[in-house]
């Protein structure tokens, strides 16, 4: 251990620091004056998995880390959908997850904004539909905007919460 710990110490920090004016600091702030503008509130998201393979679901876990600081700038993801003004819905629909999706659909408050996440959410994708898919979000309840990418990065996803939130104004 201690050799270990003497490399560490006699290497020093490795990585290069960040440019001016690089990274989602600009992206979050206009995103949150956009949201405070347009809604003149915070925004909430409830984030459903209809049968993903999670890796939608580690970006947007990435969008929620520290670095991007969402909770920071007024963007809160929530357990329920009763307190969401968003659902982001992740993967394709399977038959199981079809009910709860609509149900999660229909206990979010109107006005609610309603985007697919991701291929699979957008088009079914390498799934499509079939006897255990229904295929697309769009096939199960109303979406309003859709994210493509397999999957989107956080800026994608920045970017497409953004594009929702503007086509309620």
């Amino acid at each position: 251990m201690i050799p270990l710990l003497k490399r560490i110490f006699r290497t020093g920090i490795l990585t290069e620091p960040l440019a001016e004016g690089a990274g989602p600091g600009r992206e979050t702030d206009r995103l949150q004056d956009e949201i405070l503008r347009i809604l003149g509130r915070a925004l909430t998201i409830r984030e459903v998995d209809a049968g993903s393979c999670n890796g939608c679901e580690l970006e947007i876990h990435a969008v929620n880390n520290p670095y991007y600081n969402l909770e920071g700038h007024g963007i809160r993801f929530v357990a329920s959908p009763r307190h969401a003004d968003m659902l982001l819905v992740t993967g394709p629909v399977t038959k199981n997850m079809e009910n709860a999706l609509k149900v999660a659909y229909d206990c979010t408050p109107d006005p609610k904004l309603v985007v697919a996440v991701g291929d699979c959410g957008c088009t079914g994708g390498v799934f499509g539909e079939s006897y255990a898919s229904c295929g697309a979000v769009s096939n199960v309840i109303p979406v309003d905007l859709g994210i493509p990418g397999c999957p989107p990065t956080p800026e994608q996803l920045l970017r497409g919460i953004l594009a929702a939130v503007k086509t309620r104004a």
